[in-house]
């Protein structure tokens, strides 16, 4: 890696492994790659907002919620042509179809609702009963799936299955079986969060990413206020919300803009959170630049890390609050670009035990303490000892020391990990033992060993890796996880030659992933939590490359070693 066209000794200094891969790169003709490397920096430039694909419940949050803005008819277009042959939509799972089924079963009962049901065999319809019929087997009234941990969902499913039943009443289908709540969950939060909405209270600006719960109360609501970007909690559905179901008297207004250019990037349908920047860019740059890729990172994108960084971190995007995930991936690349900044922010989020992705959470993110993990670890490493001096790189170290030790305690028997913004235990189990071979030490050289023969053990005859499928995203992880780490003190040489041979076989399937055309990437399975599963572009094709140029780089030990 360089920044623009010169490398300052500091940054040439911090890429001491990317050199040796460079030369490795140039012996193995990984010429695609470095193209597809440098088309993909060419990408974050051009589409500052971000890569991601469209999804179905926000799409069909802005089908019942801005009916007038531009692009309705394709979005309700949109839903009918993702609908799967058992009437439901989104991931083959049932927890994960739920919110999306009932979206886009909402909304267009909502369509139905304003033409009067003009067309009762028209698709719209058949597509709704579809819905409908799908919805009666995910809530059978008792128990149903187990429903993910994704954001506000214990607010979502209420609120639209309270929208669906109405619609049914305003349709005279009164006769039809209501869509019952999944066993265990009441309105009760929710009533709790509009109540709170019309006090006037500032609410927690998290909230804000969810506003269209609220209902009614959104529209105009007087605590929210777009964005510099338009936006309202960096959502397209909660900024419908806020507009309402007629146009923004003031032509100019820029949440209206907001929505208009977000529609835009898809010709209709929305992605669940948008815009992605810092993430985004955070991820594919250290992601690249940690494999050894060889690129040059334009200095408007090394400042995009560095600028929104306070002292409370970076958000993803205007309109969340900051978080230790988000501010974690930019250091950890600021670092590896050679340009290090303290971590000190990520010290707003360090619990007992661990840190919190954000004060206040329900829960834990095992790989956003991998990246914060990576984001200490790789400072100290760039700046020394020395210059730190022994009480600051002291404190460091024993945050590292603790962060690696928590990691390793919550890895599964299995050798695998799992964790709450992504639905296949590959993405963990690779975020993790990275950072683990990276900074934990030699105590935690047999997790990463254990997870290296998880992953051996459940390669799919294809050559891929994946929780439902194989997928060329859950492929690259695999591949990095047999690569990346560093081969064990008393590895046998037959297990080496396993972990190469499998990397190996993955190659088909990474190769025709990249050979791919942008237009083509509408199929591509959406793995990443919000309130829907969404796929970001960008981020996975740099692991894609990643992958690939490991495994052009990359040799097992020869015979007799």
């Amino acid at each position: 890696m360089s920044i623009g066209t010169e490398r300052t000794e500091t940054a040439a200094a911090t890429v001491r492994t990317g050199s040796a891969d460079v030369t490795a790169a140039a012996r193995t003709g990984s010429a695609d790659v470095t193209a597809a490397a440098r088309d993909l920096i060419t990408g974050l430039v051009a589409e500052p907002w971000g890569q991601v694909s469209p999804s179905i419940y926000e799409t069909g949050r802005l089908v019942s919620l801005t009916p007038w803005l531009t692009g309705h008819d394709r979005r309700v277009d949109f839903l009918t042509e993702t609908q799967r042959p058992d009437g439901g939509w989104g991931a083959p799972d049932d927890g994960y179809a739920l919110v999306p089924t009932l979206s886009a079963t909402e909304a267009l009962l909502s369509v139905l609702v304003r033409s009067d049901a003009s067309e009762p065999d028209g698709p719209t319809a058949r597509a709704a009963r579809g819905g409908l019929d799908r919805l009666h087997v995910l809530l059978p009234g008792g128990r149903g799936p187990e429903l993910p941990d994704m954001p506000a969902i214990e607010l979502i499913v209420p609120s639209l299955v309270e929208l669906i039943n109405k619609h049914l009443g305003a349709l005279a289908a009164r006769s039809s079986r209501r869509v019952p709540l999944p066993e265990g969950m009441d309105g009760a939060k929710l009533t709790v969060i509009r109540r709170l909405l019309t006090s006037g209270i500032e609410p927690p600006q998290k909230l804000m990413h969810a506003l269209e719960v609220a209902g009614e109360v959104a529209r105009g609501l007087p605590q929210a206020h777009p964005e510099p970007t338009g936006t309202i909690g960096a959502s397209p559905a909660a900024t419908a919300a806020w507009l309402g179901d007629r146009p923004p008297s003031d032509p100019s207004a820029p949440a209206r803009w907001y929505l208009e250019t977000v529609a835009a990037t898809h010709g209709g349908p929305v992605p669940v959170g948008f815009p992605l920047t810092v993430f985004e860019r955070g991820w594919v740059l250290a992601w690249l630049e940690r494999a050894g890729v060889p690129f040059v990172a334009p200095p408007e994108l090394v400042l995009s890390l560095t600028a929104p960084l306070r002292a409370d971190g970076t958000p993803a995007a205007a309109g969340l609050p900051a978080d230790a995930d988000t501010t974690a991936g930019a250091l950890y690349a600021l670092a590896l670009l050679g340009a290090p900044h303290r971590p000190d922010p990520l010290w707003e989020y360090e619990t007992s035990t661990h840190f919190c992705t954000w004060q206040g959470e329900d829960g834990y993110s095992l790989t956003t303490n991998a990246h914060v993990l990576e984001a200490f670890g790789e400072y100290l490493a760039s700046v020394g000892t020395n210059r730190l001096g022994a009480d600051a790189a002291g404190r460091y170290a024993d945050t590292i020391d603790k962060v690696s030790g928590w990691l390793c305690q919550q890895q599964q028997a299995d050798g695998s990990w799992t964790d709450r913004w992504h639905a296949s235990p590959y993405y963990a189990t690779a975020c993790c033992a990275l950072a683990l071979d990276r900074f934990g030490g030699e105590r935690c050289a047999p997790a990463v060993e254990r997870a290296r023969q998880w992953v051996l053990g459940r390669q799919r005859p294809d050559g891929s890796w994946g929780r439902w499928h194989g997928t060329a995203e859950e492929t690259a992880y695999a591949v990095q996880v047999l690569l990346l780490p560093r081969p064990g003190r008393d590895e046998p040489r037959a297990r080496a030659e396993a972990r190469f041979a499998a990397a190996s076989a993955a190659r088909t399937v990474l190769e025709h992933d990249l050979g791919r055309p942008t237009s083509d990437r509408s199929c591509d399975p959406p793995l990443w939590h919000d309130k829907d599963l969404y796929h970001p572009t960008a981020i996975v094709r740099a692991a894609v490359i990643a992958a690939l140029h490991l495994i052009s780089s990359r040799r097992p030990p020869r015979p007799g070693k």
